[in-house]
């Protein structure tokens, strides 16, 4: 009987496995079965990996190189003299340093621009979420149809409006457009819907807890990865944007990094120009600086609070959320405690 049931027990793992490699080779993924597949599969994702590094590349090798070394060197070969510090100087020096002026017009745009639409993205998609009022398909409508509508086709209707309101040329031009963000909205509610318990606001309700206090200090918390999500989009959008201060800006003071760096690329191209290529390679390798340290920034954004060292101002949770977190905690963990539903009473 024991071998009997051992021989069941080897054919019915066999069985699985073979169902699994089906499965993943119905899903597209590399059979372990097949080492050529999965060989296939690496050399595809190299080429597409060097593809998508090797304008990096390009720009790294190139910022260490002098104008006299750029224009008489391979493209991909290092000069005679590494030139990246002064290169770096250079760039902030150059035209008066107007290069910091574009970088601190940058941030000033990502910073209140990107972070005023994160926050409204934040607390209008929980709105929408979590709270019922009339109109709300209609929100939802309006929503959908400004995700589907591209950004170009307002840009003519933005620059007439703002020319109206006396507002070109202004860094309002850049920060309040920047404020909606209907993706941002949409993610933030699909995300609230399914991140935010509802009994879990009830039961912070029942503790006394104001709407307002309950945002904060409950789904705030919970929609954190919602919340990193959206900033990035925001950021990066803001960060990347190019056609919006290309018609509302005229002043090179209010030039983000975007139109600075093309107009000393225009002005290199020129016949006659000078000849800065290297230091719009250089601007350009400083531009996405923040971008290459991004990941480490968020990998490290959930290790703050050290488990062996809590905090001391940990907030006291009120007693019937602290009832409903142990019921949903303790719903899927059997308990050996004798006294289990006593103390669940």
């Amino acid at each position: 009987a024991a071998k009997r049931a051992e021989r069941e027990r080897q054919r019915r793992v066999a069985r699985d496995e073979k169902a699994e490699r089906k499965r993943a080779a119905r899903n597209g993924f590399a059979n372990v079965a097949n080492p050529r597949r999965s060989v296939l599969l690496t050399v595809v994702c190299a080429v597409f990996a060097v593809y998508c590094l090797f304008p990096f590349v390009y720009l790294l090798i190139n910022a260490t190189k002098t104008q006299a070394d750029f224009t008489s060197t391979f493209g991909l070969g290092f000069g005679d003299t590494f030139a990246l510090w002064d290169n770096i100087a250079t760039v902030f020096a150059y035209q008066d340093g107007i290069f910091a002026r574009w970088l601190v017009n940058t941030l000033l745009y990502v910073v209140v621009g990107a972070g005023g639409a994160t926050l409204l993205a934040i607390m209008g998609g929980y709105a929408l979420a979590k709270f019922r009022f009339p109109g709300r398909r209609a929100v939802f409508a309006v929503i959908i149809g400004s995700i589907s509508v591209p950004g170009i086709a307002l840009a003519v209707p933005q620059f007439l409006l703002f020319a109206k309101l006396g507002l070109t040329n202004t860094p309002w031009a850049m920060i309040i457009p920047s404020l909606i963000s209907p993706f941002g909205l949409y993610l933030m509610w699909i995300f609230s819907e399914q991140a935010v318990p509802t009994e879990l606001l009830e039961a912070a309700r029942v503790d006394g807890a104001g709407e307002w206090r309950t945002f904060w200090q409950v789904s705030l918390p919970l929609l954190a990865p919602g919340i990193v999500t959206t900033a990035l989009f925001t950021i990066v959008a803001t960060w990347n944007n190019y056609f919006l201060p290309l018609i509302m800006l005229k002043d090179a003071d209010w030039y983000p990094l975007t139109i600075g760096l093309n107009q000393w690329k225009d002005q290199a191209s020129t016949a006659g120009g000078q000849a800065i290529q290297n230091l719009v390679i250089t601007g350009s390798l400083i531009t996405i600086i923040p971008w290459s340290s991004r990941s480490s920034c968020s990998r490290n954004t959930g290790n703050q609070d050290s488990p062996q060292e809590p905090s001391k101002n940990k907030e006291v949770i009120p007693p019937v959320t602290a009832a409903f977190l142990n019921r949903q905690s303790n719903r899927y963990q059997p308990s050996t405690d004798t006294n289990h539903k006593e103390n669940r009473q």
